[in-house]
């Protein structure tokens, strides 16, 4: 009888359950690794409410871990057992004409871990050879549970382009938005100012390097930035928290000229007011960004492994595999906790 393992699968929206099923066998180009920490992401919430589709269920959940080479397949040199890894989770089939240009995110056959295949919410999970990235020694297996998230961010970066002396706005506080106000001090900004109702993220943001703190709920977010650029508004605004409210505000609040960054994950049947005049009149500069992949990895891991970016700041919750499910549920309502690791056993 082959061995069992614990895995957090989602049956149908709402049907979320901690399972005991088989280990995985690594196939040919494949390698089995024991999961030592998997992060809990909103999209794990979106997933598991039925509101981010998941079309082959049962699921196993979970795209932000780390681990150890328990086992290789045929043709996986030059991975070994014992290796400490990360997964690029973003599985592309190499040929079609976005994955031979550099863009898999959009190649019509991606599937992510977690998303359309078994994730790392688990004790093992089976992942391909070519996407495992083989850790540094400098750095932790805790700390490379953030490689995920951080090459997400560096992705944005990457597409909003901010310059040395730039003034940026974050809107959101929780884990991404954090993330980005360290990447935009790397970057150069000048100037960080976070918007964030929530007190004890506010702290975190400071923390975080964060130069002006903004309770929008007690200074309305215009007013604020009109006494804190001259009346000019931020060179770049960072909207991280995917609310309909505060894209709006992104779009409101950037200078003439400015540019925005639809990172925060809306829902995908949300729809904002948007006047065209804006855009044209002010000539803004609005992207998206929807994921990391290719360089941002190796990117993410060489700031963790040198010190440039401090995960354990963010990371205010380590719970057992066993507390999976509940920590899914209570992203929903408990404001209070910004980032949980799952500690497997």
């Amino acid at each position: 009888m082959r061995e069992m393992m614990a895995a957090v699968r989602l049956h149908a929206a709402g049907d979320l359950r901690l399972d005991r099923i088989p280990v995985p066998e690594p196939g040919l180009g494949e390698v089995l690794v024991k999961v030592w920490r998997s992060g809990i992401c909103g999209t794990d919430l979106h997933i598991a409410k039925g509101n981010f589709p998941a079309p082959n269920l049962p699921l196993t959940l979970g795209h932000e871990f780390s681990g150890v080479i328990a086992a290789t397949g045929e043709d996986t040199d030059p991975l070994a057992q014992g290796d400490n890894v990360v997964v690029d989770i973003n599985i592309a089939c190499g040929r079609c004409y976005f994955c031979r240009r550099g863009q898999k995110l959009f190649c019509p056959h991606v599937a992510q871990l977690g998303v359309h295949r078994a994730g790392g919410l688990a004790e093992y999970v089976v992942v391909p050879a070519g996407n495992v990235y083989v850790l540094p020694e400098s750095l932790s297996l805790d700390d490379a549970a953030y490689v995920e998230p951080l090459a997400c961010a560096i992705h944005g970066q990457d597409r909003i382009g901010i310059r040395s002396g730039d003034r940026v706005l974050i809107i959101g506080g929780g884990p991404m938005g954090l993330a980005h106000i360290a990447l935009a001090k790397l970057g150069g900004a000048a100037t960080v100012i976070v918007s964030e109702p929530d007190a004890s993220r506010r702290e975190l943001a400071g923390a975080m390097g964060a130069d002006v703190l903004v309770n929008p709920f007690e200074t309305p977010l215009e007013e604020a930035l009109a006494e804190l650029t001259e009346g000019i508004g931020p060179d770049v605004v960072i909207e991280a928290v995917g609310s309909i409210p505060t894209y709006e505000a992104a779009v409101a609040v950037v200078r003439r000229g400015g540019r925005v960054l639809a990172y925060g994950a809306a829902p995908q049947t949300a729809t904002m007011s948007l006047r065209p005049f804006d855009i044209y009149s002010k000539e803004l500069t609005i992207v998206g960004s929807y994921a990391g992949t290719y360089d941002t990895w190796p990117r993410a891991i060489d700031l963790l492994a040198e010190g440039r970016f401090t995960p354990s700041i963010i990371v205010d919750s380590i719970r057992p595999l066993a507390e999976a499910v509940e920590a899914i549920r209570g992203l929903e309502t408990d404001k209070s906790t910004v980032k949980v690791h799952i500690q497997m056993p």
